[in-house]
């Protein structure tokens, strides 16, 4: 039962920086194009792709199975925006933003897997290390 509690405290926390995280990027860049979800899409592919590699049974940090599932499933889980990007991709293809609506498509789908890729990538490169 404590890992549900650690997931959904990791997913809270996820969730604040989330909305935070993407109204930053939003007002900085501009709101007619969902620029804050595909921002937070790609760095939290990034994080969990990062984790991933790093706690792996052969990576660099042993951390518990709940602290694990804290990480990926509730923080990144939480930042994550999946839903906010459907709905939002929805919304432009509805109003007729065909190009718009096809690039937040191509664009997280394609950015989001080279993030994990990247991030398994540096991950396995800290494993990788030899420490003095």
């Amino acid at each position: 039962m404590a890992v549900y509690f650690w997931i959904a405290i990791g997913s809270a926390f996820g969730g604040v920086a989330r909305f935070w995280c993407s109204g930053v990027v939003a007002r900085t860049i501009g709101e007619t194009f969902p620029w804050g979800t595909l921002f937070v899409n790609v760095l939290g592919s990034f994080v969990i792709g990062l984790i991933a590699a790093l706690t792996a049974p052969d990576g660099r940090i042993f951390i518990s199975s709940t602290a694990r599932l804290a990480l990926m499933a509730g923080i990144c889980g939480g930042y994550t925006t999946f839903s906010s990007f459907s709905l939002q991709t929805m919304s432009l293809l509805n109003d007729g933003e065909w190009l718009y609506g096809g690039a937040n498509i191509v664009g997280s789908v394609t950015l989001c897997l080279l993030a994990v890729w990247a991030g398994q990538i540096v991950g396995a490169s800290f494993n990788a290390m030899r420490w003095i």
